[in-house]
């Protein structure tokens, strides 16, 4: 929690005014029962009732500036809470976005929307509860029994043997619930990691009759949740009944001392009810402390949880200075120096040893089975990881080298699943290009070959594109992904089976439109499907992470057995026709 206060500087005023207009209505309220003492004391018992009526118009004034102070204090509060939370949320979310894939892939996206979301939800809630009712309630409970020894000190000992006995209570409850709230989140984090890949894969799970198994996973994890939590909820139930019970025996106690103290003439009646109130004081003040430490334990525990994903340092860093290369002409050369990848925590090598170079404005087809590592392959090229073994060079210089922001500025990426955002088509293509005409948006859909189908839509350039891309067909959404990333008119332009959903026609349009492009940027073209990439300068074939084969068409279909096989899967007469 400290990690995340600084995120508090903004609201120091409030921070102050909140406690303060709590404890200020916390004093109004320990004078109630000195007042309802002497109403009894002297205006009952001499039956004046000119000072009943001024006693009670002065306990209706402490009740309305207490009110006012508490909803001051609730303002301040809130103020400072939902701040403090926007900020948190904020810089979360910051963070997640320049943590690299390697940790994406490691904490997962169900822990970091829980983290977003519930986490940060508790932490408000519980900033807003401290600020209110942290100082309050220790203060009214020393303050009531403070009171009482100024009332009787003989009687007042029965407070000061409960109070010690309630905060065993109270914190042996907190010490045993803290880490058990944190095993909750967990908990919390599979159930919505498992309803969100139910959610993705929804079709797949129909496809195949499996609705019965996945309510079934869904339902294990849900129960072992719910019974973690009742569990916990059970103990943390505890905490009312068993401070009620010790409040009780005192109140009781109380009252037998008080009469024997009343019968002594020590005390009046009127300071005998002074007591019973400052008893009931703590009672509701210690039951509020209690329901306060549950929900400080929550926030706790929740802190600590996003504060782990704040001081999660990405992988990939820009080496200080770094400044980017000057262009060399259009295109941007590629070199692969013996590189290697492993994924964190993976058994063996996704790449190995892979060589290759690709000169400025060539185009280079990767081609392989399932698996075999061809986006691997790519994605390091941007660097969304860093290969653990050898050398990327872009433009002569390694990848490391390059300014991040200056790197990925020079690279235009489309995607395996093609993404589209929710707003318009203007703001998806801008996404690419973001000082982008109109004309030049234009342009980027006709290379796309997606020109003809915005043309058709009532708004054309503005026609509204829902979350992510759904009310566009499979085919529509990777042509407009692929004019996003034509839109900056990048030096090299990264092509990840983005065809797959096309026929073979758009597909042969779509290569020759990019081939003729006038600004002869570097192509890499991943595809399965071995006409996509049979007139790439180079084609790199792959099997299982190693480089079996590179040469050209012709030249593998002569030396690459792994190339041969793919083609006469696909291909009629070995290759020669597609």
């Amino acid at each position: 929690m400290k990690r995340l206060l600084k995120y508090l500087t903004q609201y120091k005023k409030e921070c102050v005014l909140g406690p303060l207009f709590k404890l200020l209505e916390a004093t109004f309220e320990l004078l109630v029962p000195l007042v309802m003492a002497a109403v009894i004391d002297t205006g009952i018992k001499n039956r004046d009732q000119g000072y009943i009526v001024q006693m009670c118009l002065v306990l209706v004034a402490l009740g309305v500036v207490g009110l006012v102070c508490s909803i001051t204090a609730q303002y301040f509060a809130a103020k400072a809470s939902v701040g403090f939370a926007a900020k948190v949320r904020s810089a979360l979310f910051g963070r997640i976005q320049r943590l690299g894939f390697a940790e994406l892939d490691k904490e997962g996206a169900p822990t970091l929307i829980t983290r977003m979301t519930s986490d940060i939800n508790q932490v408000q809630n519980g900033m807003n509860l401290t600020l209110r009712l942290l100082l309050r309630s220790p203060f009214v409970v020393f303050g009531a029994m403070v009171m009482a020894f100024t009332i009787d000190w003989k009687a007042a000992l029965i407070f000061a043997v409960a109070i010690p006995l309630l905060a065993v209570v109270v914190f042996g409850v907190m010490l045993w619930t803290m880490p058990r709230y944190k095993q909750v989140q967990s908990g919390l984090d599979r159930v919505l990691g498992k309803a969100r890949e139910n959610l993705t894969g929804v079709r797949v799970v129909r496809a195949f009759g499996r609705e019965g198994t996945e309510v079934q996973a869904f339902e294990q994890e849900n129960n072992a949740l719910t019974h973690l939590q009742v569990f916990v909820g059970r103990v943390s139930g505890l905490m009312n009944p068993v401070t009620y019970i010790l409040i009780n025996l005192a109140t009781l106690v109380l009252v037998w001392a008080g009469g024997l103290r009343v019968e002594e003439g020590a005390i009046t009646q009127g300071q005998v009810v002074a007591l019973l109130n400052y008893m009931g004081q703590i009672l509701v003040e210690l039951v509020k402390l209690a329901n306060l430490i549950i929900n400080i334990t929550k926030a706790l525990a929740c802190a600590n949880r996003v504060a782990d994903v704040m001081d999660i340092e990405p992988a990939l860093q820009e080496k200080p200075g770094a400044s980017a290369p000057k262009p060399e002409g259009q295109g941007l050369s590629v070199e692969f120096r013996d590189v290697s990848l492993a994924y964190p925590g993976a058994g063996a090598e996704s790449l190995s040893h892979i060589s290759f170079s690709a000169a400025p404005g060539q185009t280079i087809g990767i081609i392989g089975g399932t698996g075999s590592g061809k986006s691997s392959l790519v994605n390091l090229i941007p660097r969304f990881y860093d290969c653990t073994g050898g050398q990327v060079l872009l433009g002569g210089t390694p990848a490391g080298d390059w300014p991040l922001e200056a790197l990925r500025e020079e690279i235009g990426v489309v995607p395996q699943r093609a993404q589209l955002f929710t707003g318009t088509i203007r703001e998806n293509l801008q996404w690419g290009g973001g000082s982008a005409t109109d004309e030049e948006l234009w342009q980027a859909l006709e290379t796309a070959q997606a020109k003809d189908f915005v043309e058709q839509k009532p708004q054309k350039l503005d026609e509204p594109v829902a979350q992510g891309g759904r009310n566009f067909s499979g085919g529509q959404r990777q042509r407009l992904t692929i004019a996003r990333a034509l839109a900056r008119k990048p030096r090299l332009l990264i092509l990840d089976d983005s065809a797959s959903a096309l026929d073979f026609a758009t597909d042969a349009r779509l290569r020759s439109a990019i081939k003729n492009l006038p600004y002869g940027q570097t192509v890499f073209i991943v595809s399965q499907r071995a006409s996509s990439i049979r007139h790439a300068d180079q084609i790199l074939v792959l099997d299982d992470g190693c480089a079996v084969g590179i040469g050209t068409h012709d030249e593998l279909l002569q030396t690459c057995d792994v190339y041969r096989e793919i083609c006469e899967s696909q291909m009629e007469k070995g290759g020669e026709g597609a």
